[in-house]
């Protein structure tokens, strides 16, 4: 799942008009608390018991190495098959779980969820909450990051299976033909924009034609919290301090035409990163499985460092990553649990790292095997010291909304407008935040923003 979000924030639009908002929309099948309203029923011994009788259950993921999990786990558990499903990604596979929540029937025993979507699930009732089965047991196995994005309310609704710590991954061909530093903060990073675009038109420091998932990542490594949920109680302030410190910087970029307009995952992208267009990315640790893959021409001229901070110390923020929930309608919630528990804390994890996945778990991340290894297309770097540093520094205290995914779907309509007209992005912020209050209070939310 080397690009989780960002594939599926590109995806269209990330959840069009969407009624998907589980509060008011559960079925008395899924009805509970956001702590899991069966927290008291199931035990751990009851994963084991469940995994060694079998049984079938199915599973829905889009991730590059579900097929060979699936084949790995079953021939571990000969008893249990497993019906994979790839239902999409995006909006297709969001919007087919919701409808069989809402009908009471059809959802899979076990679906890929992100990390920024699984409030969304799991607040309203619609999955199983994990910490009857002893999965709580698993705090120190994961980075606080990963650890933190699987509760929601007082419940535990996944075990993590990758992270994205964001790092600062530049074209070291184009920085050195144009003397350019790597930059350590923020106000560097805005001056070796204008460096390069002045010297050279056709070139930009990065590209940003409006990203929600790339624009809450951005306001949580400057340290905000625009989001806050406590039961039905919601508050939104894009205007807080980590905002306004993200759009003091990002507003000379956008305003000063200093990032290219080309859309992230398109043809064209992937051209612009190879050809030295685009100089630099500030992104998630998952980048270099698809950099290998699909930006070829790059190879042996990119390079990856620290993040950019405002002051110098270092500091990111996640930006992807998802996790595998039990659904509520599971006819045999233990045996999903178990399959839960073997992918992520378990021999499932070898099978993930094996397909370029990168790692939430502290151990795969101290490996010296994996910390150590070098990178051809990276130049020989050893970009996993790099990315392991930055999965320690990610900050603490963030949030998602309990509707996130409809709020990325109307970003391009709110922030996205900022970006083409080139103008403030506070205003983009405020227009968004306007937007999800009213749909938030719509939804029986108590929104204050």
């Amino acid at each position: 799942m080397k690009s989780t979000t960002r594939k599926l924030v590109a995806a269209g639009a990330m959840i069009a008009a969407m009624s998907l908002v589980l509060v008011a929309c559960g079925s008395s099948k899924d009805s509970g608390t956001g702590g899991g309203g069966d927290s008291a029923k199931g035990s751990p011994a009851a994963v084991d018991e469940a995994l060694q009788k079998g049984g079938t259950i199915t599973y829905w993921s889009w991730t590059p190495s579900a097929q060979a999990q699936v084949d790995a786990f079953q021939k571990a558990y000969p008893n249990v098959k497993v019906n994979y499903v790839n239902a999409g990604t995006g909006n297709d596979h969001y919007t087919k779980l919701q409808n069989t929540i809402k009908a009471g029937s059809g959802a899979p025993d076990v679906a890929q969820i992100e990390y920024q979507a699984l409030p969304q699930f799991a607040l309203p009732g619609s999955l199983v909450d994990l910490r009857q089965y002893g999965f709580d047991q698993f705090q120190s196995a994961y980075t606080p990051s990963t650890w933190t994005a699987v509760h929601a309310g007082d419940g535990l609704f996944g075990l993590p299976q990758d992270s994205g710590p964001m790092a600062l991954f530049y074209n070291k061909e184009v920085f050195d033909k144009y003397g350019l530093t790597v930059p350590k903060t923020w106000d560097e990073y805005v001056a070796a924009a204008k460096k390069l675009h002045q010297a050279d038109p056709k070139k930009f420091i990065t590209n940003d034609s409006g990203d929600a998932g790339f624009t809450t990542s951005m306001i949580w490594q400057a340290g905000g919290k625009p989001f806050t949920t406590n039961g039905k109680n919601v508050t939104i302030n894009l205007a807080d301090d980590g905002a306004k410190k993200w759009t003091a910087e990002w507003n000379q970029l956008v305003q000063g035409g200093l990032v290219s307009s080309i859309p992230g995952w398109s043809d064209a992208w992937f051209k612009a990163l190879g050809d030295g267009t685009i100089a630099t990315l500030p992104t998630g640790a998952w980048m270099p499985g698809v950099m290998e893959s699909s930006v070829k021409a790059g190879a042996g001229k990119w390079r990856v460092a620290p993040m950019p901070t405002y002051d110098g110390q270092p500091v990111t923020a996640e930006n992807g990553g998802s996790t595998q929930s039990v659904l509520k309608q599971s006819q045999n919630p233990a045996l999903a649990a178990g399959f839960v528990r073997w992918l992520n804390n378990g021999d499932g994890v070898k099978t993930f790292l094996a397909s370029g996945g990168f790692p939430a778990t502290t151990a795969d991340l101290k490996a010296p095997e994996f910390v150590g290894k070098k990178s051809a297309y990276f130049g020989g770097q050893e970009i996993n010291q790099v990315l392991t540093g930055a999965a320690g520094t990610v900050a603490p205290g963030w949030s998602y909304l309990p509707y996130q995914l409809y709020a990325n779907s109307i970003f391009g309509d709110t922030v996205g407008k900022s970006y083409q007209a080139k103008s403030s992005l506070d205003d983009g912020l405020k227009s968004w935040q306007d937007a999800l209050v009213a749909y938030g209070n719509q939804q029986g939310f108590q929104v204050n923003g």
